[in-house]
């Protein structure tokens, strides 16, 4: 059967899946997997056995066309995808610790104005309120806290 139908089941799969080789060699296998499992099927009292491969071929294809289509997001493409640009968790980690790290170093008054402002998200109005201080000083300990959290990373090897 195989000698007799493989080259026109192959041509009628490659239609099936638009040229895509490797699915339609899958699909030739499962329809003649099918055609072992089922020899019932392929009396010829009951019609053409070509008839029935490519019958067979084609519901294969339509069934695993569905299977596709009910997935969300899925994307078909001879390319492999890019790795994504993305950190490594882990490396999130010691970026948070060491920055952590170089917060404790600072003067209190430094770390709390970098924390309201910048961790808290904290308008300058807002960072004032909430530390009982002038916008003004908010503005110039945010500066001079900026200044020395880059001193401190340079210490610890992180900037220049």
């Amino acid at each position: 059967m195989h000698d007799e139908h493989a080259d026109a089941l192959f041509a009628h799969a490659l239609r099936l899946v638009n040229g895509d080789r490797s699915r339609a060699e899958d699909l030739v296998q499962e329809t003649l997997l099918r055609a072992w499992r089922h020899p019932e099927a392929l009396d010829p009292t009951r019609g053409s056995v070509r008839a029935w491969l490519f019958t067979t071929a084609r519901n294969l294809a339509i069934d695993a066309w569905r299977r596709r289509s009910t997935r969300v997001g899925e994307v078909y493409t001879d390319e492999l995808p890019e790795p994504a640009d993305t950190v490594d968790e882990t490396e999130r980690a010691v970026e948070a610790w060491t920055v952590a790290e170089a917060l404790n170093q600072l003067s209190p008054t430094h770390r709390e104005v970098l924390v309201e402002c910048f961790y808290q998200g904290r308008s300058v109005a807002e960072a004032a309120a909430r530390l009982g201080v002038p916008p003004g000083t908010v503005k110039s300990r945010t500066h001079y806290a900026l200044r020395s959290l880059r001193l401190v990373l340079a210490e610890m090897g992180v900037t220049r």
